[in-house]
């Protein structure tokens, strides 16, 4: 495992304190490892290519060269409750820097932390977190893949990349440019603010908003209307019968899927 200068990466706001390395198993991995050694908050593991890449639930993410690979550690305090609310800040910040480098895409959030376009996934969110003792959380690690040169033909969903969607000019490099300072606003307006105000711009993105959609919770599957976000980050859903029901972990499904 070889790791260059932040030299070889685009100018960062100073709150990163940046790695690359050219091939590695997994950039959470690393930044979980500094995590444990004390590193503070900011630092950033970018890579050109994961060998042991992981989404949700321990699926594999397709980690070829060509894409966006990247852990950020930080350090928040709240609650593991709160703190995964940075799922949502994470997802309105790749949909800004997309816009940003992509004005004419239409970029959508899909519960709890996707983000997609046209229907199609173009990036995986993965937090991992250690409790303190006591409560709270010592560290979280929030991993990033966003597909940019190529995405998963066999992952079992419908996948895009930007230069499937015509975005030819944009590399790994240049989209974390524009994702870094979002990332870095968002996470300010969450810590001064709360999830309120981050709450209200993830809604005005979400796919699917007030029309229905396939929930599954556990073995539990169902179709519901979806609703809205509760101050948590919870999904609410109306049920046939009229009943709002609160999911606070689980899948959905869109219609085409």
């Amino acid at each position: 495992m070889s790791t260059h200068s932040p030299a070889q990466l685009p100018d960062l706001p100073a709150f990163f304190t940046a790695h690359y390395y050219e091939t590695i198993t997994s950039t959470n991995d690393v930044a979980k490892d500094k995590a444990r050694a004390g590193a503070p908050a900011g630092n950033l593991i970018v890579a050109g290519e994961q060998r042991a890449g992981r989404g949700r639930t321990g699926r594999e993410w397709t980690s070829k060269p060509g894409n966006l690979y990247m852990s950020l550690l930080l350090r928040p305090p709240g609650h593991a409750g709160e703190v995964a609310q940075i799922s949502f800040l994470a997802a309105q910040a790749l949909s800004d820097a997309i816009l940003q480098i992509a004005p004419n895409l239409e970029p959508q959030h899909k519960w709890p932390n996707d983000v997609l376009i046209g229907g199609a996934k173009i990036s995986g969110i993965l937090l991992e977190s250690a409790a303190r003792a006591g409560g709270g959380v010592e560290w979280l690690v929030l991993g990033m893949g966003v597909n940019v040169a190529h995405h998963p033909q066999d992952a079992g969903q419908s996948t895009t990349s930007l230069h499937t969607l015509g975005i030819r000019k944009s590399t790994p490099h240049s989209l974390l440019a524009a994702l870094a300072p979002r990332l870095l606003h968002w996470l300010d307006v969450w810590q001064q603010q709360g999830f309120a105000p981050l709450r209200m711009a993830w809604l005005q993105r979400a796919q699917k908003l007030n029309e229905q959609i396939r929930v599954r919770v556990g073995g539990e599957e169902f179709v519901a209307t979806f609703r809205d976000l509760d101050g948590n980050g919870n999904l609410i859903v109306e049920l046939p019968d009229g009943s709002m029901r609160s999911i606070a972990a689980g899948e959905i499904f869109l219609p085409h899927n």
